[in-house]
C-alpha cells in the first residue's frame, strides 16, 4: 500500500507591515527630495515575522485608505525633527526643533485611519509623541528647559547601547512584549509626553518621572515607545519582543 502523504504545518504568515520613512529635501548634490528609512526598522519587522513596505507620503485620503487595505499594522517612525506645536493646542517656544509639516501631515492622516480600523499600530520615539498627540495629549516642547532636574535623555555615545532604566508597569502590553519591571533602554529625544491622550495609559516612566511608554484602552494594540527596541536587537534581544507582539496582533487582525 502507499503511505499516506505526510501534512508538514505551514509557517506563519507574514502579515504586510506599512512603514513609514523620513523625508530629505533636494540639494545642490541631490535634485530630488528622498525618503530615507533606517535599516534596524524594516530588520525588526522582518525578524518578528512580518514583511515591511515603506509608505511614500500622500495627501489623498483615498491613497491612505488604500494602504491599509493591503496592510495588517503600521509602524510610525522617529527622526530628528519636532511636531509642530499647534497639533496639540501649543505655540513654539524656545527650545523646539525643526518640523516636517509634510511628514507629520501624512502619518496623522495614516494614523488617525488606522485607529479608525482597529488597526495595530507601534508608534518609535517621535511616532509615540504623534500617538499620544493624535489622541488628544500634549508634549513638553523641550524637556531641560520646562522640567527642574530633568536628566539628559539625548545620549551621545552608541545607540545600540542603552542609556537608562525605565519601570515598566505590570499588567501592560508593554510587560506582555518585555516583561514587567526595570528595562534598560537607548534614549534619543528631547520632547516628551506631558499630558496623556483620552484613554490612553502610562506603561513605562524613567527615573526622573518622564512617561517613557504609552497605551490605548480603546484600542487592540495602539502602542508607544520613546525608546529604539530595534536598535538593540542584538545588543538586548528582549526588545525584540515589542516587535514580536505587535506581529502576533497584526497576525491577528486578518484572521
Amino acid at each position: 500500500m502507499t503511505p499516506p502523504p505526510r501534512h508538514h504545518s505551514q509557517p506563519p504568515r507574514r502579515p504586510n507591515i506599512g512603514i513609514s520613512p523620513d523625508w530629505m529635501e533636494a540639494g545642490p548634490d541631490t535634485p530630488f527630495a528622498r525618503y530615507e528609512l533606517k535599516v534596524p526598522y524594516a530588520e525588526a519587522v522582518l525578524r518578528a515575522g512580518g514583511l515591511p513596505f515603506v509608505l511614500p507620503y500622500t495627501d489623498d485620503p483615498t491613497a491612505v485608505e488604500a494602504y491599509l487595505d493591503r496592510l495588517s499594522g503600521v509602524v510610525i517612525t522617529g527622526g530628528a525633527f519636532d511636531i509642530p506645536p499647534e497639533a496639540y493646542g501649543e505655540t513654539a517656544r524656545e527650545g523646539m526643533g525643526p518640523t516636517k509639516e509634510g511628514r507629520t501631515a501624512f502619518e496623522t492622516a495614516l494614523m488617525r485611519a488606522a485607529l479608525k480600523r482597529n488597526m495595530p499600530v507601534l508608534g518609535i520615539c517621535g511616532g509615540m509623541q504623534l500617538l499620544n498627540v493624535v489622541l488628544g495629549g500634549t508634549l513638553h516642547q523641550d524637556i531641560l528647559r520646562e522640567v527642574q532636574d530633568a536628566r539628559e535623555h539625548e545620549q551621545k555615545h552608541d545607540r545600540t547601547q542603552p542609556q537608562h532604566p525605565v519601570d515598566v508597569r505590570e499588567g501592560s502590553l508593554l510587560a506582555d512584549a518585555v516583561g514587567k519591571g526595570q528595562l534598560m533602554v537607548n534614549s534619543t529625544h528631547h520632547q516628551a509626553v506631558k499630558k496623556l491622550g483620552n484613554q490612553v495609559v502610562s506603561s513605562a516612566t524613567s527615573p526622573d518621572g518622564f512617561i517613557e511608554a504609552i497605551e490605548s484602552t480603546a484600542h487592540v494594540f495602539a502602542v508607544g515607545v520613546q525608546w529604539h527596541p530595534e536598535y538593540m536587537l542584538n545588543t538586548l534581544p528582549v526588545h525584540g519582543g515589542i516587535y514580536k507582539v505587535f506581529l502576533q496582533k497584526a497576525r491577528d487582525y486578518r484572521r
